[in-house]
């Protein structure tokens, strides 16, 4: 069947928007100055989250254009383990750094937990291509109870597109839809759950 390029061109640009790269550093920023973090701090979370995306990015086209991988989405089941196993890297070594250079320790704990929905996402592989698309959205959302219930509810709605859009671009199935937003769900719950994490 073929699709409506404008309701594709839709797809696409909900999943750009929907990036990890994009509504985690967000997310996070819009509740550390809402809870009165320091702009200096948040200043250096911008940028570091912008070096980071760059480094991830860089990675995935320079993967696309050796020929390993055939789109950056690494929507291959070798092209998502290779992926993974990079992501699981960068957010430990991040934490890592975060924790050896005494950053915030909402910024480590975050860095904590990409690192674990990564890993939760490896270990489930085996039964579905859990979407980290969703993971993330779902932790960012848990993120912004700190901003407001309005917040919150703008960002579930955001997750809903992000979910239609995977499935239309077909780099998902419902199971893995389901199963990322399991995997936010629970990283965000432990997130909040500790206490003196974000500034009071």
């Amino acid at each position: 069947m073929r699709r409506n390029p404008a309701v594709t061109g839709l797809a696409r640009g909900l999943s750009i928007i929907g990036h990890p790269l994009v509504v985690m550093p967000g997310a996070g920023l819009a509740a550390w100055v809402a809870r009165g973090g320091g702009t200096a701090q948040a200043a250096g979370i911008a940028v570091g989250s912008g070096l980071a995306g760059l480094l991830i990015l860089g990675y995935s086209r320079w993967r696309v254009r050796s020929g390993a991988w055939a789109h950056v989405d690494a929507s291959g089941r070798g092209e998502r383990r290779n992926l993974n196993r990079f992501l699981l890297g960068a957010f430990t070594g991040g934490a890592v750094a975060g924790w050896a250079l005494a950053w915030p320790p909402a910024v480590t704990l975050a860095l904590v937990s990409g690192a674990a929905m990564v890993a939760a996402a490896m270990l489930t592989a085996r039964w579905c291509k859990a979407s980290l698309h969703m993971a993330f959205a779902v932790f960012a959302a848990g993120l912004l109870h700190a901003v407001s219930a309005w917040a919150v509810a703008a960002a579930l709605l955001m997750t809903l597109a992000i979910a239609w859009s995977r499935l239309h671009l077909q780099r998902h199935v419902s199971a893995d839809l389901w199963c990322g937003a399991a995997i936010g769900v629970i990283a965000a719950i432990a997130f909040n759950g500790l206490p003196g994490i974000l500034p009071p």
